[in-house]
């Protein structure tokens, strides 16, 4: 174990605990397993019993002493980082089984590697989140297309510590784009790569899902975004809009499909 690289592993979360436990579950049939997994919980009930869940995980969690969202959350888990890598990953998502390794192979000559993902709807059934539908999201990395509609997916991205010592932490002030100016301060001055693989899992529920955002609400931000990397009038549109616009479209790419469909159930279920 000890000349395999440490990844850090830094998951915010508040109040989702079968989702979290689906993540963790992921996290627990990687095929790489030299992992810090830190979980912030954002001032919500306890999460304590994930870690006596998953003994066999090295599983840090740090309670915040009260609710600052989710970009504060990941700030607060990088101070925990020991790991040669950091991967983020939102709670609600889900990683591939070969997702970790492969990512540390895709990082070799680059800095900042992300993944293509599989967006699925679902129930909740017995305890687990049931796929009823999925479609593939990749698109190729291109970033002048990418400062107008970016399709870059910070959960399950992998870099290294290093870049945060020039960029500093994820902008609190851009919140619901902290990932996007992440993204567009990374690419300006290091080595960014997309994976051609649809390795990392995005649940989405039209039952009031997490993409929904009200759309007003969202404006302040993505001007403040717009002001700071200078990209001009940028629309709210809803996401399943902006994606069929033909200049989305014509960005869409090939990529590795890994998943069988199937349910993750985590020993929270059980």
């Amino acid at each position: 174990m000890s000349n395999q690289p440490l990844i850090s592993v830094i998951i915010p979360t508040y109040n989702r605990p079968l989702e979290l436990s689906e993540l963790v579950e992921s996290l627990s049939r990687q095929t790489y397993q030299n992992l810090q997994i830190i979980i912030v919980n954002d001032f919500g009930p306890s999460v304590d019993f994930i870690a006596e869940l998953y003994p066999e995980l090295r599983i840090q969690i740090v309670n915040m002493p009260q609710n600052l969202k989710h970009v504060h959350a990941r700030n607060r888990g990088l101070q925990e980082v020991r790991g040669d890598f950091i991967m983020l990953c939102d709670d609600d998502d889900m990683l591939l089984p070969i997702h970790v390794e492969r990512m540390l192979q895709e990082i070799e000559g680059y800095d900042l590697v992300y993944a293509d993902v599989e967006i699925f709807d679902y129930v909740i059934d017995q305890g687990m989140r049931k796929p009823t539908d999925r479609f593939v999201f990749a698109y190729e990395f291109d970033v002048p297309a990418m400062r107008k509609f970016s399709t870059f997916h910070a959960s399950g991205c992998l870099f290294r510590p290093e870049l945060l010592d020039s960029l500093g932490p994820f902008d609190t002030e851009v919140f619901h784009y902290w990932d996007w100016d992440f993204f567009l301060r990374a690419a300006e001055r290091y080595r960014v790569k997309r994976a051609r693989v649809a390795s990392v899992l995005y649940a989405f529920s039209r039952q009031g899902g997490n993409m929904s955002g009200q759309l007003n609400d969202m404006r302040p931000y993505l001007d403040k975004l717009s002001a700071k990397h200078q990209l001009g009038e940028l629309p709210t549109k809803n996401f399943f809009l902006l994606l069929e616009e033909p200049e989305v479209k014509s960005r869409r790419a090939a990529t590795e499909i890994l998943w069988d469909g199937e349910p993750i159930r985590s020993r929270y279920s059980k």
